[in-house]
């Protein structure tokens, strides 16, 4: 570990990771509660058609991806508003419009290596400034999660009572779908647009297992999410694995280990149970 810690590109991806895996989780927390879990897969592939336009157009990349993601942000706003009884509608319609654009404007792109390098992800180049921004926007998002927790609650659970206790619904909403194109598009450089969902999504399943309260949902699920980061990205340095496809991967083995934790929970309980019934009929 002091030998991995003395490279300045792996103390980069390390505090981009640990932001990330934190704040990624935190937005998830909301979007699975809303099921609405495959909203990142929707950004994630208008992140990448995004990518292919600012690579044609000569401009960065990860701007090209902060367009893209905003205006499908605001398009599945638009739809789901629309639709208002089939939500996942909007999702859909996004994720076919990303992936055709994304399908298409590739084929234009100069450089085909640099646009894969977006697919899974890229965390051990990034550079100071790219870290900034992941600090920046990162910390932006935590603490806008954290500072509106009980009206994003209300609203995850019921938006019509959440409107009826007075919370704004549609400009929260609102906000917090741009918090998630925020999050996709800085996730897009470095862990990778196919992947960012995944890390939205794994340690909020695994935190479903164990958690107990909304609370602990959220506290478990960034922990989760900062220790795959983390762990997969020293796993990576040692086996020379790809950082972003590994970080997923032991995102999966915590959810892994919850569900068997879990399940022996459940086991002690039925057997706990089966024992104290037992004994007012071996006294009787």
């Amino acid at each position: 570990m002091p030998d991995l810690l003395a490279y300045g590109f792996m103390q980069r991806a390390l505090i981009a990771g640990a932001i990330l895996g934190a704040a990624i989780p935190l937005v998830g927390v909301i979007v699975v509660i809303r099921r609405l879990s495959m909203i990142g897969d929707a950004l994630s592939h208008a992140s990448l058609a995004g990518v292919a336009a600012g690579l044609i157009a000569g401009v960065n990349p990860v701007l090209g991806a902060t367009v893209a993601s905003l205006v499908a942000a605001s398009c599945i706003e638009a739809i789901r508003r629309r639709f208002a009884d089939r939500a996942e509608l909007s999702i859909a319609i996004v994720m076919s419009a990303g992936v055709g654009l994304a399908g298409v404007l590739s084929g234009f792109v100069p450089n085909g290596a640099t646009f894969s390098s977006f697919l899974f992800g890229s965390i051990v180049t990034v550079s100071d400034a790219e870290v900034l921004a992941v600090v920046i926007i990162g910390a932006a998002v935590i603490a806008g999660c954290v500072a509106l927790r009980r009206q994003l609650l209300l609203v995850a659970l019921d938006e019509r009572t959440a409107r009826l206790a007075g919370v704004r619904t549609g400009a929260l909403s609102a906000l917090f779908t741009l918090a998630c194109a925020l999050v996709v598009s800085i996730a897009s450089r470095t862990v990778g647009s196919l992947i960012v969902s995944a890390l939205m999504v794994v340690p909020v399943a695994a935190a479903l297992q164990v958690a107990r309260s909304w609370r602990g949902l959220t506290v478990i699920s960034c922990a989760i999410g900062v220790g795959a980061s983390i762990a997969g990205l020293v796993i990576s340095y040692y086996v020379g694995t790809k950082p972003g496809g590994t970080i997923v991967l032991v995102a999966i083995a915590a959810l892994a280990v919850c569900a068997v934790v879990r399940a022996c929970l459940r086991l002690s309980s039925r057997r706990n149970g089966a024992g104290s019934k037992s004994i007012p009929s071996a006294s009787a």
